[in-house]
């Protein structure tokens, strides 16, 4: 395992040297760095080139594209970082700050300072393939984390992504089967945006096909952003006066957004809102009626996942051969290992659901809620 460590920072030594003089691209140092109010835990992590507490040979770098979500720092870290070290590996990461050249840098400097796997939350998943590349053909092998990166060589572990798109579609659906719909999609870098879109026209298409929906807006958001996504609802508020019956938005940051633009037409509430990801206050909304969904991806078991599969690939670096592996062909025609975990759609009726998993406090989830309102919040 060191001979494959030091023949992997000899391939990228290079490009790790150039990236190391510049302060911009360079390991930010702290995994907080860049983060959200609601990831506080995210501070637990080992400073970005250090390796974390529990030791071992197995060194496993981890490139976070951001901490925008609250999710990566509360949720997903901790786990990726607790089975790592539950299997004899360290843990270090890095933070691109949403910038795809950043996170082509860090990548490398991971490597350099002695990384066996890496696994990497693409903020381009496109622009990181040469970085994938370079690692794999080092004999550093790639874990693809939550979102698809078109390479054969990286194990791609996710949930889902077009049944949470199909899950979203059918709760709004289910709500109003007839109307003007808007959807708020995801960044157009990041192939769960389209995959959330091709589960939501399985529910959606043929209604679409007999008129009986019509899309008066659908637009990609750059960076998942909830500012983004709030101008973007304005602008098709604006643009219909307001006779927008539905919204299908991709995850629950936008949703945010979508709403508050919503709120200030008077409308939140009436117009139902789809989410995901499962954050406090998206699971709130869903309390007070505001959002009609929130599709919940245990971003704890994903992360032990991860951790467990990269202590898996430091033993035997083929992607195959980790357990719950399975052949996946990807939209752009590459066969690649992967493992897919599975989503739940949370409503009102089962919101107990993610109290009764230590998800949320029932404080926090019922903030603001009328009591015997909801059953979740009595």
């Amino acid at each position: 395992m060191k001979l494959r460590t030091v023949a992997a920072a000899a391939a990228v030594a290079g490009l790790v040297l150039a990236a190391c003089g510049s302060d911009d691209n360079s390991s930010s140092g702290d995994t907080t760095a860049g983060s959200t109010a609601g990831t506080e835990a995210a501070g637990s992590a080992a400073p970005a080139g250090t390796a974390a507490a529990g030791g071992g040979d197995c060194v496993v770098g981890v490139s976070w594209n951001n901490f925008q979500e609250e999710r990566w720092g509360k949720f997903d870290e901790p786990a990726i970082k607790a089975a790592i070290e539950a299997g004899g590996g360290s843990y270090v990461s890095n933070d691109a700050k949403s910038s795809a050249e950043t996170q082509a840098s860090n990548v490398e400097n991971l490597i350099s300072q002695g990384a066996n796997v890496v696994v990497i939350l693409a903020q381009d998943g496109t622009a990181i393939i040469p970085s994938v590349q370079a690692a794999t053909a080092a004999g550093v092998p790639v874990i693809a984390y939550d979102r698809l990166i078109e390479d054969p060589g990286v194990l791609y572990l996710t949930f889902d992504n077009q049944k949470v798109g199909e899950m979203q579609a059918q709760a709004i659906f289910d709500l109003v089967p007839k109307g003007n719909y808007v959807i708020i999609k995801g960044n157009s870098a990041d192939a769960n945006a389209d995959f959330l879109r091709a589960g939501a026209e399985k529910v959606i298409g043929d209604a679409v096909t007999s008129g009986d929906i019509k899309i008066v807006g659908e637009t990609y958001t750059d960076n998942w952003d909830p500012a983004n996504a709030q101008t973007e609802m304005e602008q098709f508020l604006t643009a219909e006066n307001n006779d927008i019956q539905a919204v299908i938005s991709q995850n629950d940051g936008m949703a945010g957004g979508v709403i508050a633009a919503l709120d200030a037409q008077g409308l939140a509430g009436q117009v139902p809102v789809s989410g995901q990801d499962g954050d406090a206050a998206a699971l709130n909304r869903v309390a007070l009626g505001t959002q009609a969904v929130d599709v919940w991806k245990d971003a704890r078991e994903l992360g032990k996942a991860a951790g467990e599969a990269a202590i898996s690939l430091c033993a035997n670096p083929d992607p195959s051969a980790v357990s719950g592996a399975a052949p996946f062909t990807t939209p752009g025609g590459n066969d690649l290992s992967s493992i897919f975990l599975t989503p739940i759609p949370i409503t009102q009726d089962n919101l107990d659901v993610v109290v009764d998993a230590g998800w949320i406090s029932p404080d926090d989830l019922c903030e603001g809620v009328e009591a015997g309102s909801v059953a979740a919040c009595p």
